[in-house]
């Protein structure tokens, strides 16, 4: 039977469906803390830094910046809102002297594949609104504990917008969902194409 949480089955691994945020900053502290209050917000599974075996097969690495470095990636598993356990990841993007770092959160697609999940919802673009506003709700738990600059929801939306594009305001035309904090305050817009 086909398990969404097996880090063993490669087919479970691949494109994600993600949560990219922009941290705001290229200092190790700010992603760190980051990085921490995002896996307790969603509830994050154990931490690995390897995909060729199962959970109770391999240690536990910290959940940090430095992991992230030497592993390219930190691993768990995460409670769908379904209620199915499936693979996770976090990979970060360092900005350097072009700009601010990311995070990426994502469950990869094969994983929701097993899990059931639908993404077209009747539109034209590769998404599900139930993944879209369940991890809108992880990164408004993230924000709490640390605020970030932009955070963009959807099927590999990493990358694809940052918050000094967005000084205008949001496109009226949405085909990802934009977190974007104003006065303090973080504010969802869904994807509307």
């Amino acid at each position: 039977m086909p398990d969404p949480a097996s880090f063993r089955d490669q087919s479970n691994w691949g494109d994600g469906y993600e949560l990219g945020i922009e941290v705001g900053s290229t200092r190790d502290a700010e992603l760190q803390t980051l990085l921490s209050a995002l896996w307790s917000a969603a509830g994050v599974r154990g931490c690995f830094g390897q995909r060729d075996g199962e959970p109770d097969e391999q240690d536990e690495v910290p959940c940090t910046v430095a992991s992230l470095a030497e592993y390219g990636h930190v691993l768990g598993q995460i409670l769908l809102p379904t209620g199915h356990l499936a693979v996770c990841g976090c990979t970060a993007v360092r900005g350097g002297d072009e700009g601010s770092d990311w995070l990426d959160f994502s469950v990869p697609t094969g994983a929701l594949d097993k899990a059931g999940f639908v993404y077209s919802d009747g539109r034209p673009h590769f998404r599900s609104s139930v993944i879209d506003d369940w991890l809108a709700g992880i990164a408004m738990e993230t924000f709490k504990e640390a605020p970030f600059s932009l955070g963009l929801v959807g099927w590999m939306v990493s990358g694809l917008a940052d918050s000094a594009m967005l000084a205008d305001g949001l496109p009226k035309e949405r085909g990802m969902g934009y977190l974007l904090p104003r006065g303090g305050v973080l504010r969802y817009e869904a994807a509307n194409t």
